[in-house]
């Protein structure tokens, strides 16, 4: 799939937030790269078989205390090829797992740890199930 394609389903997956917490979402870059690396002890992402999928590094809103400001954006990372690997040819497969992959980490920019996360797709899954 072209990278302006993938770029576009990400933007998609933003828009699918729900709108009271994408109101909430201030000073963030989503970057799509193409292939992504091994994580790193202190990073979060989901992990399917060692491949990082997604990735968020800032500061979560709940770590932000008085002082924060002047401050470089935060930054959400989609892996394109892994997350192709995973999904196959099959578009909308490629689709599910983008939004996946941008929900999980928009909730790490809310402050939600993994187990947190993990708990808050279960509930988002199980309501579009319905």
């Amino acid at each position: 799939m072209n990278k302006e394609i993938f770029e576009k389903m990400v933007a998609d997956a933003v828009g699918e937030v729900p709108e009271h917490l994408r109101k909430r979402i201030e000073n963030v870059a989503f970057v799509v790269e193409e292939d992504s690396r091994n994580a790193r002890t202190k990073e979060h992402g989901i992990n399917y078989h060692g491949l990082l999928l997604g990735l968020y590094q800032g500061v979560p809103l709940t770590k932000r205390g008085v002082n924060y400001g002047s401050v470089l954006p935060d930054k959400i990372t989609i892996f394109q090829k892994p997350i192709e690997h995973i999904a196959g040819a099959d578009v909308e497969n490629i689709r599910k797992k983008i939004s996946e992959v941008v929900h999980h980490e928009i909730g790490h920019y809310f402050g939600m740890d993994e187990k947190a996360v993990r708990n808050w797709e279960k509930k988002r899954i199980n309501k579009s199930n319905k």
